[in-house]
């Protein structure tokens, strides 16, 4: 078992101990409250029936990783809690004062929006409610409704987290995914940048060469000499993709341009008037001269083609204009402008590409000449519903000052003089300014003698007041020592200094006189709120870890899929260029000696050339294609991990052509990413549908969705331009629900 599966099963091990202890304390305090008020065998068969069910519904329906909390079996489930805590009260009124925080705890974890926050609050005012037909006071009215609150927060925190660590643990392996789906993406960019203009200028020199063999042999000579210029340019660019480093220079994009428009029979007029640029921005403005020519290659009938380069000491730019009318290269697979936009936003700069009214086609990028330093890629952050880590350090904190406040509200019910009032709030804030501004603190590093200090502190404060004033239901909230204990020490020093702290609360109030049953109150509420400290505590440390754990093993995910790549680009093109240039230098040395055997030569190169243009689309297509079931569980996977329900409908797709399942995964991955990034949804639903002629993918989800571009320049228009290319149309936008549907509809070719 490796070190992180080790770490993820002592979590997910220690908060069903945590659970369990903290559950069944509540329990056994409430049966003690059954004995106490006169234990018949019909009372105490009852009560434990009662009990025990409460217990079970909580541990292993509520509280199961997996467990589906919209189901029928769920609400049936939160029916009988609730019938299991009010039904009862009427018989065991003392006992039942503490069952109301299951069934708040519950409706937070089963019912959905808004909705279930409405209900937490009224059960925990009806728990105020009905002991006020036991009791009059109002500090013990206040504390009842304070207490089924705070119990109801401990209930959902302790039942949703380990939920949580689970969803993260396959979130994680997802997450990976996505990255490296990221680095597919950008390594198919850059082997269509790089290699895709190299290979499709040997091609043409080569067909150029050949033809000028025995007429023209200085001439062929000359192209001769550029294949293998290129040829050994593109043994370069192999490496630099695989080793994700290129930069480009500008003067040899330069003369390369002139020399492949020249050998296509374009008339070329290149004009360059800038000053001194940085290398990121002389590459961009590189990468947009060879694709902006590529493209004009094999996209137009062009006969002449301008390009002009100017720059001041701010700003620099680029003109690439021709005479003909290509089409647009976006559709093609996703190459061309968008990775131009890409590349050109990136460093601060803008590319606008488009006819112009007299019939020419003009391509125009601009860019800082020394744009801003290069940002460190920064890992997504959603703006739907919290998860993980700020849940639980929220969760945490209403807790600890739930305890606090519970404690206060006791203050005013036992007498005590005004200076006793003081003294014991005293007490109970610097207890919890200790807990909330060191204890809990996930970033704070103490020495041993400053936690030791810590913890002196806390005892002063938890144990004062009851000492001075004797009555130990003033003693703050001992349990926060107790939990800071098993914090803050060594682990076993840790866990004595717990059980040290529970024992002592119970001999505390053994020597005030106190009864049993509230030695077992003392010693259970101590026990209960330690735990919940440390449980809540060490479980978001646990979740912050496997956040970390997952950018982990994205970073190796994306360190393999980098070798693979190297690997292919070595198997597939480095023999096809090496036998590239040992041809053409072959061919070089033929031309006078031998004609006839140099033009067979160039005729192989030819077609090596050719078979090589080829591999690198296949490889760039095997990393770009995606897989629409992977993306549909990635997609569920990534949403539950947000909070988010969802519910997805899918038809049989296996017989749906490849280019639409391809484009119906984009539309998904699309919509979902702006779904996280831009909305606060807390229940979305993917239904996909076919029929004989057409398919239909809706993405709808309860969030208001921004419409925004992404940061590679992809977004709704994007999208828009793949489904349209197969001739189907997307739409955008709310529904008269209230709800926001993003739709794709794709005409199906007939059989």
């Amino acid at each position: 078992m490796t070190l992180r599966q080790e770490r993820s099963s002592v979590s997910r091990r220690l908060a069903y101990v945590v659970i369990s202890v903290v559950f069944a304390n509540y329990l056994t305090n409430a049966f003690s409250y059954v004995l106490q008020a006169g234990p018949t065998p019909t009372r105490i068969t009852g009560s434990l029936a009662c009990l025990l069910t409460i217990g079970y519904l909580q541990l292993r329906v509520f509280s199961r990783p997996g467990s589906n909390l919209r189901s029928a079996k769920s609400y049936a489930a939160l029916g009988v809690m609730a019938g299991l805590v009010y039904v009862p009260y009427s018989f065991f009124p003392n006992a039942w004062a503490g069952m109301p925080g299951f069934l708040a705890g519950s409706a937070l974890l089963v019912l959905p929006g808004r909705v279930r926050w409405f209900v937490f609050a009224a059960v925990a005012l009806s728990n105020g409610a009905i002991r006020s037909q036991y009791v009059s006071d109002p500090a013990q009215l206040a504390y009842h409704v304070v207490s089924a609150m705070v119990a109801g927060m401990a209930v959902y925190g302790l039942s949703r987290l380990p939920t949580l660590v689970k969803q993260l643990e396959t979130a994680r392996s997802e997450l990976a995914d996505l990255a490296v789906s990221q680095e597919r993406l950008r390594f198919a960019r850059d082997l269509h940048d790089l290699l895709g203009f190299s290979l499709s200028a040997i091609t043409l020199k080569v067909e150029l060469a050949t033809r000028m063999i025995g007429a023209h042999t200085d001439r062929a000579a000359r192209e001769l000499a550029e294949i293998l210029g290129i040829a050994r340019e593109a043994l370069t660019d192999v490496r630099a993709v695989a080793s994700s480093y290129r930069e480009l220079s500008l003067a040899d994009e330069i003369e390369s341009a002139r020399s492949v428009l020249t050998a296509a029979g374009v008339r070329a007029t290149i004009e360059t008037d800038h000053s001194d640029l940085s290398p990121r921005s002389r590459t961009v403005l590189a990468t947009v001269l060879r694709e902006g020519v590529t493209n004009l290659l094999r996209h137009s009938e062009a006969t002449r083609c301008t390009i002009t380069i100017t720059g001041t000491d701010r700003l620099a730019s680029i003109d690439i204009v021709n005479d003909g009318a290509p089409a647009e290269p976006g559709t093609e697979r996703g190459s061309g402008l968008g990775n131009l936009v890409t590349r050109t936003t990136a460093i601060g700069g803008s590319l606008l590409a488009g006819a112009a009214p007299d019939g020419t086609y003009r391509l125009h990028a601009e860019v800082p000449a020394d744009p801003a330093p290069e940002k460190p890629a920064k890992t997504p952050r959603f703006s739907g519903p919290p998860i993980a880590t700020r849940f639980a350090q929220v969760l945490l904190t209403a807790v600890v000052i739930g305890y606090a406040a519970m404690a206060m509200t006791l203050v005013t019910y036992y007498p005590i003089a005004v200076t006793g009032v003081e003294v014991t709030a005293a007490g109970i804030a610097g207890t919890v300014a200790l807990v909330l501004g060191v204890v809990i603190r996930p970033h704070v590093r103490l020495s041993l003698a400053q936690r030791v200090a810590v913890l002196t502190g806390l005892a002063i404060c938890v144990y004062v007041p009851p000492l001075v004033f004797g009555n130990p239901y003033l003693a703050g909230v001992p349990g926060f020592l107790a939990g800071a204990g098993a914090l803050l020490l060594p682990r076993r020093a840790g866990w004595i200094a717990f059980f040290s702290v529970v024992v002592l609360q119970g001999v505390v109030y053994g020597a005030l006189g106190e009864d049993a049953v509230a030695i077992a109150y003392g010693v259970l509420a101590t026990t209960n709120h330690g735990l919940v400290l440390y449980a809540l505590t060490r479980l978001r440390s646990m979740v912050m870890q496997l956040h970390e754990a997952r950018e982990e093993l994205a970073t190796a995910a994306v360190t393999q899929e980098r070798l693979r790549f190297a690997r292919d680009l070595h198997d597939l093109l480095g023999y096809s260029l090496s036998a590239i240039t040992l041809k053409s230098e072959l061919t070089h040395r033929l031309l006078t000696v031998d004609p006839a055997r140099a033009r067979q030569e160039l005729t192989e190169v030819l077609e090596i050339s050719r078979q090589a243009l080829a591999d690198v689309r296949s490889v760039a297509l095997s990393y770009r294609e995606l897989s629409f079931d992977e993306e549909t569980q990635s997609a569920q996977a990534l949403l539950s991990a947000a909070d988010i329900d969802v519910t997805v409908k899918i038809d049989a797709c296996d017989q749906l052509p490849k280019e639409v399942k391809v484009t119906l995964a984009t539309v998904l991955r699309e919509g979902v990413t702006n779904l996280l990034r831009h909305s606060k949804a807390e229940h979305c639903e993917i239904v996909l549908s076919s029929s004989r002629h057409l398919v239909t993918m809706d993405i709808v989800n309860d969030g208001i969705t921004v419409e925004r571009r992404s940061p590679d320049g992809s977004g709704i228009d994007n999208l828009t331009t793949r489904v349209r290319a197969l001739g189907g149309d997307l739409h955008a936008g709310l529904t008269p629900e209230h709800t926001y549907r993003l739709r794709a509809e794709i005409p199906l070719p007939l059989s």
